[in-house]
């Protein structure tokens, strides 16, 4: 069915590609928040990202691989936008101005905090399998390496957030 879709909108059927947006929207959305820590910036990353896949849909030679094609397509305008804008973490209004901040909220602000610090490919990496909750073999689609690859960056971002996470704790004490 998804993949009749595609076709159907690479053949110009905009309810088509609305319908297979809609459906790839909060797995999009839930990405850019990670890397942009905000809903406004989230929210342009969907709209440009719509753009760029509406202007760049003939040229899908899968159907089948629509979903990662416009997941890759979100990672790098994240990316690209992040260097552009040479953005730094920043913790949100609504929890910085709450005067109930929770251990939870500060080991968040804190994991979140240690997950931007991590070079891009491991960044991408965690963000694809713990909060998006993609399989190896998913995100070696998605960012177009072996699963051997996928494998050892998981590995190496995880030592490297354990390491910034000690680091934060020995810190606080």
């Amino acid at each position: 069915m998804k993949e009749e879709l595609v076709k159907l909108a690479q053949k110009g059927d905009n309810e088509a590609f609305y319908t297979l947006v809609s459906k790839e929207s909060e797995k999009l959305y839930n990405i850019a928040y990670h890397y942009f820590k905000n809903e406004a910036d989230a929210l342009e990353a969907i709209q440009e990202t719509t753009c760029r896949a509406f202007i760049k849909l003939r040229k899908l030679k899968e159907p089948q691989f629509f979903s990662t094609w416009i997941t890759r397509i979100m990672i790098n305008y994240c990316i690209d936008e992040q260097k552009r804008k040479k953005k730094f973490i920043h913790i949100d209004e609504s929890i910085s101005g709450d005067s109930n901040i929770t251990e939870t909220n500060i080991d968040g602000i804190l994991l979140e905090t240690a997950v931007s610090g991590l070079e891009p490919k491991y960044k991408k990496v965690i963000i694809l399998k713990y909060f998006q909750d993609m399989s190896i073999q998913e995100i070696s689609k998605v960012l177009q390496c072996p699963e051997g690859t996928v494998k050892t960056w998981t590995y190496r971002a995880l030592n490297q957030l354990r390491t910034l996470l000690n680091k934060e704790s020995d810190f606080n004490v």
